[in-house]
């Protein structure tokens, strides 16, 4: 009879404790599925790229949003530096992230060099201009030049290199237009506001209302690198650094590359 008793107990205390296992791993699980909203700022010149890499991504986590804004990096990176919440940072060049990382808001472990990219002049796809070079921009026939802000925008400063590289800046400031970011730069191109323009390879590849005449030669400007990290105030931290990882696994760097980027 005691036996029995024990058994008895035994029994109960086993239910019990399958119990409580089975509710400490719901809410696990629970805990798990809650869904996240992740705020990224991305570089303008990235949005076609990232339109496709952000559905990859929603599938492999359904339970995170990502709430994309794409701007010139310089204006991105003011923005953090002023409080915006941000929970990674995808710059178009290394002079952003830097001054992040001096100002002590980057998660540094999470700092990584992600993409690489050309600086090309482009025409609108009916142009008759006759110009092959960056050089021939002081030609009489190109009354408007379109390139990024240089203060703020990475392309524009590219731009600012590779036309001081062949010595014509002095010659031209009086045709420049300065836009607000890269995307302008094209918009202006394609609907014929300015002659030529100064964008990344990659936008150029996305439009079929521009030709390229030109590709700025690598020694002309300074290096073009796209760099990504987690800001260190991220109240989604651990959900922000699987996203940064993501951006440099295969299936981001196929898509990347899709769009004309170099993977680094």
């Amino acid at each position: 009879m005691k036996l029995f008793k024990k058994g008895i107990i035994l029994l109960v205390l086993f239910a019990i404790a399958f119990a409580m296992t089975g509710c400490q791993a719901k809410e696990e699980t629970t805990a798990k599925a809650e869904p996240v909203t992740l705020t990224i700022s991305a570089a303008a010149s990235l949005k076609d790229a990232m339109a496709e890499i952000q559905a990859l991504y929603l599938k492999e986590e359904p339970n995170t949003t990502l709430a994309i804004n794409f701007g010139s990096s310089g204006s991105l990176s003011q923005q953090i530096q002023q409080g915006a919440e941000v929970d990674v940072f995808v710059s178009a060049s290394t002079k952003d992230m830097t001054t992040l990382k001096d100002a002590e808001l980057l998660d540094n472990t999470t700092l990584k060099n992600l993409l690489g990219n050309e600086v090309v002049l482009i025409v609108p796809k009916d142009s008759t201009a006759t110009i092959t070079d960056f050089s021939q921009v002081v030609d009489p026939t190109i009354a408007k030049i379109g390139i990024g802000e240089p203060t703020t925008v990475p392309a524009g400063q590219y731009a600012v290199d590779v036309f001081t590289f062949y010595n014509v800046m002095d010659q031209i400031t009086d045709k420049i237009v300065y836009g607000k970011d890269v995307k302008e730069v094209l918009t202006w191109v394609e609907t014929g506001n300015v002659d030529v323009g100064v964008v990344y390879s990659t936008d150029a590849k996305v439009s079929d209302a521009v030709k390229v005449v030109a590709t700025a030669p690598a020694d002309s400007h300074k290096p073009i690198i796209y760099p990504t990290a987690v800001i260190k105030a991220s109240k989604n931290s651990e959900a922000a650094k699987s996203f940064n990882d993501f951006l440099s696994s295969d299936a981001a760097k196929a898509v990347f590359v899709k769009y004309g980027f170099t993977a680094l």
